[in-house]
């Protein structure tokens, strides 16, 4: 870790207010997994799948909670990232850095692509790849005039995806209590305890199920970042950080219990989205336009936090590069912004827009897509490490923003993350992307081990 790194990570603009860390915090743990993905994760568990996305919660707070606790005792950092090159040696930071970055790039790439599926709904006929170019474009605009601006269209974006599902829960809960019927039978809430199993598709489909909503909460840690950009971080850190279990709650127990009030879970589809259903039968004819809007409006809110972070990770990256060739992207612009790095990353972005073009490669990139998904858990175990490290160090805050039980939910998590990993090499649709992820931290962890240890 570089005394330069540290100076010119405070130099960075720090133009996010209160209301937009909270507001992007509160949509931050909403993905896009849970408007489109959340039949078939009720297909694959049935109501069992309120207790896993209740366990995933719980192993993402303490992931949240070890950043947060990092970022507090120094809020000069930008990127928890620095703390795994700070505690576990460059080695393993040069490794984490370059991975959760092309990690967060591909996932950018991702969000794009669906960007592109959205808007041809309305407009089929337009081509894929100029809508990406045009709202990458849009996008990579917001991040590079000001961190404010950034911080106002999430809270925007983040605003849709609450009222849409403030929307579900009142319907739903209407629903119950005028005795509201639907083709399925009526709306009540004993549909969920009804024929209940813990594994009502047998016990593999239940330990699937954990993967799929693994992947709906990965980039949660976006948070701790954007509270590392608001004036007054201490202040801001620990109540954004500290209100992520009762979002969890509310937002995705609140919805899923919702959905499973209104239609048996028995019955539930796994190829359609349950807020469509939810809403046609609430007489909302236009249901599947409103879910795609607010689809769409949550990929752009997923992309423009991509740009975002993935820019400040390059900025660190080049800041700590002795090559010549990440020099231009260690510099700042008048505004203090990285510009130059905001540039490359939407450049990487950008090549989703070019795979789109070549159908031969389509299989391929999904492959590196959900590879890159799966590097995720890499990243966490990491950082769990060099929390850990960071407790028996000097550094060690202990009048600060402090885990509560880290001897317990410390070694369980990183117990949990290692067995979910295990688990993607059991499901014949992620096999062959845990098999690509696992070649990249054996390759390129060989690559980082060649790197000067400090």
């Amino acid at each position: 870790m570089s005394l330069n790194q540290d100076n010119q990570d405070q130099e960075q603009q720090r133009g996010l207010q209160n209301r937009h860390v909270q507001l992007i915090a509160i949509g931050g743990t909403i993905g896009t997994g849970l408007f489109m993905g959340a039949g078939n994760s009720i297909h694959f568990a049935g109501p069992a799948i309120l207790l896993i996305y209740a366990i995933i919660g719980l192993l993402m707070f303490v992931v949240m909670r070890a950043i947060g606790e990092m970022l507090y005792a120094d809020p000069n950092q930008h990127t928890f990232i620095t703390f795994i090159s700070r505690y576990l040696g460059n080695r393993t930071g040069f490794f984490a850095r370059w991975s959760y970055w092309l990690t967060v790039a591909f996932m950018g790439m991702a969000e794009l692509t669906a960007i592109a599926k959205y808007v041809q709904f309305w407009f089929p006929h337009w081509p894929s790849w100029i809508i990406q170019i045009v709202i990458l474009l849009v996008l990579t605009a917001v991040n590079l005039i000001a961190v404010a601006l950034y911080g106002e269209t999430e809270f925007w974006f983040a605003m849709i995806k609450i009222v849409a599902i403030l929307a579900l829960i009142v319907t739903g809960v209407m629903m119950a209590l005028t005795g509201f019927k639907t083709a399925a039978g009526p709306v009540a809430f004993s549909n969920v305890w009804q024929h209940f199993s813990l594994f009502p598709n047998g016990v593999g489909n239940f330990v699937n199920a954990f993967q799929m909503v693994m992947f709906a909460f990965v980039g949660m840690e976006f948070i701790g970042m954007t509270a590392a950009e608001t004036e007054n971080p201490r202040k801001v850190l620990p109540k954004a950080i500290n209100q992520i279990p009762w979002r969890v709650l509310f937002f995705y127990l609140g919805a899923l219990f919702i959905i499973m009030t209104i239609y048996p879970w028995t019955k539930i589809p796994a190829n359609q989205s349950p807020f469509v259903m939810v809403f046609e039968l609430a007489g909302i004819n236009w249901a599947a336009a409103l879910v795609n809007f607010v689809v769409l409006t949550s990929a752009a809110s997923a992309l423009n936090s991509v740009l975002f972070t993935a820019s400040r990770n390059f900025y660190s990256l080049a800041v700590e590069s002795h090559g010549n060739f990440l020099k231009p992207f260690a510099k700042m612009s008048k505004n203090n912004l990285p510009t130059n790095a905001i540039f490359f990353t939407s450049l990487v972005v950008a090549f989703s827009a070019i795979i789109s073009l070549i159908p031969q490669i389509t299989d391929a990139f999904s492959f590196v897509t959900s590879a890159s998904t799966d590097l995720f858990l890499m990243i966490y175990i990491l950082t769990l490490a060099a929390y850990w490290k960071y407790r028996k160090s000097s550094d060690y805050l202990k009048d600060g923003f402090l885990m509560d039980f880290p001897q317990v939910a410390v070694p369980l998590s990183l117990i949990m993350f290692v067995l979910i990993y295990i688990t993607l090499f059991f499901n014949p649709d992620s096999v062959i992307p845990a098999i690509g992820a696992t070649l990249w931290l054996v390759v390129f962890g060989l690559i980082a081990r060649l790197q000067p240890q400090t």
